[in-house]
């Protein structure tokens, strides 16, 4: 039984219960209202979903997972790695400069592509042969100490600097962004020492490119990277995390990284987890990506449970039970969803919803009094999605019924 076991989200839904945030920067660009009203707008947004957090029982809860626009556009605003068409010319990223690499206007528009393969979209970083980096942005100092000043001590998110390089576009032809790793670590370092003077404890950092095919260049920039940053973060602890699916031929490599928790995802990655429990050092911590944070639908407690035990038989070792990835890409609450059939309607799961789960999951672990009600819940309502017609066509299942291992050979 490990030391400690807590609950932890990767992050949460930015637009608001009444989308409040979509609102708020139509009115901006309007200019209807400032950017004191766009600030306030965000800090209240963010303070909900906080303190909504820590009273479902998270106990792990991100910080500067909020954005305005995008998290990609936000690491080129903390980077200053702002394309010279914009007119910046050093200092703080205002809102000014950000939402014209995010929008256009005066000059093109950052362009934008799929993050991995979800259906949000995120603005590509632009860098050229000659890029310098430096500390442009104060937006995660700012919402750490935001959080920290409501008695929530967050783990600040960050977009890992690997994954940052990989997913750029180069302004010459045949020029490696990873080869601007060096300029860029330092910056990353400066992030670390001041989240520490701040007194945070932990730092996560988003490496979703740990789930690709990599090559060697790629390989390399992870251990030199980490090897760097590891002595950069003096007390804090550093967290690595990929999701949207398995570490796969990249377990080894994840494993080996100098720092103190790994993330995986273990609903995309599910066969990840002999190797991951396997190669994993004795003394390095486990987020178990257990709750979908990419879908609609209730989690099955039964296997994840089952799959957290297999976890915890495995050795003494500090876990979170965790959303696979950002609970960014579901709705924020079912409990709106009242017009729906009720089979349905109690079959969903939203980020809300996906919190309860989390914490359904330590209590069902712990054997809390309440364990065996969860599960009992947790059944009945699968069971009534897999009954509901929408679901369960008996024609369909009759005609699935009647194929044979003929119906897959080809007559020519």
């Amino acid at each position: 039984m490990p030391a400690e076991l807590r609950t932890s989200v990767l992050g949460f839904p930015r637009i608001g219960l009444h989308r409040e945030l979509k609102k708020a920067l139509e009115s901006f660009w309007k200019g209807e209202i400032g950017e004191a009203e766009l600030e306030e707008a965000g800090r209240k947004i963010r303070g909900e979903n906080w303190r909504g957090q820590k009273n479902a029982g998270i106990d792990v809860i991100a910080s500067n997972d909020f954005s305005f626009y995008d998290h990609v556009l936000d690491t080129i605003a903390l980077t200053g790695c702002v394309p010279a068409r914009y007119g910046w010319r050093g200092g703080r990223v205002d809102l000014a400069v950000y939402f014209a690499m995010a929008r256009g206007g005066q000059a093109p528009a950052l362009e934008m592509t799929k993050w991995f393969d979800t259906n949000y979209h995120y603005l590509v970083p632009e860098l050229s042969e000659d890029q310098d980096f430096s500390l442009a942005s104060d937006k995660v100092f700012r919402e750490f100490s935001e959080a920290k000043a409501l008695g929530i001590l967050t783990r600040p998110v960050l977009v890992g600097p690997v994954t940052f390089l990989l997913l750029a576009k180069t302004t010459a032809p045949g020029f490696s962004a990873l080869s601007l790793l060096p300029k860029l670590l330092p910056v990353y370092a400066e992030v670390l020492k001041k989240l520490g003077t701040l007194g945070a404890a932990s730092v996560r950092f988003d490496e979703p490119a740990l789930a690709l095919d990599l090559g060697p260049e790629a390989r390399q920039a992870f251990q030199n990277a980490y090897r760097f940053l590891a002595p950069q973060a003096g007390n804090l602890e550093l967290w690595a995390a990929s999701y949207f699916g398995a570490y796969g031929d990249n377990t080894d490599l994840a494993c080996s990284l100098p720092v103190h928790g790994l993330h995986a995802d273990l609903v995309r990655g599910a066969g990840d987890l002999p190797a991951l429990l396997k190669k994993l050092p004795a003394g390095k911590k486990l987020s178990a990506g257990l709750v979908d944070g990419r879908n609609i639908w209730r989690t099955d407690l039964d296997a994840a449970s089952r799959t957290l035990a297999e976890i915890l038989a495995a050795g003494p070792r500090e876990v979170e039970i965790a959303s696979a990835c950002s609970l960014l890409h579901v709705p924020l609450d079912a409990e709106g969803e009242s017009k729906l059939d009720p089979a349905i309607q109690g079959s969903l799961a939203f980020a809300r919803q996906k919190l309860a789960e989390l914490d359904a999951l330590k209590k069902i672990s712990q054997k809390a009094p309440e364990a065996s009600r969860l599960l009992s819940e947790g059944r009945e309502a699968l069971a009534r999605r897999r009954a509901h017609p929408a679901v369960s066509d008996p024609k369909v299942r009759k005609r699935l019924a009647s194929v044979t291992e003929g119906d897959f050979r080809r007559k020519s």
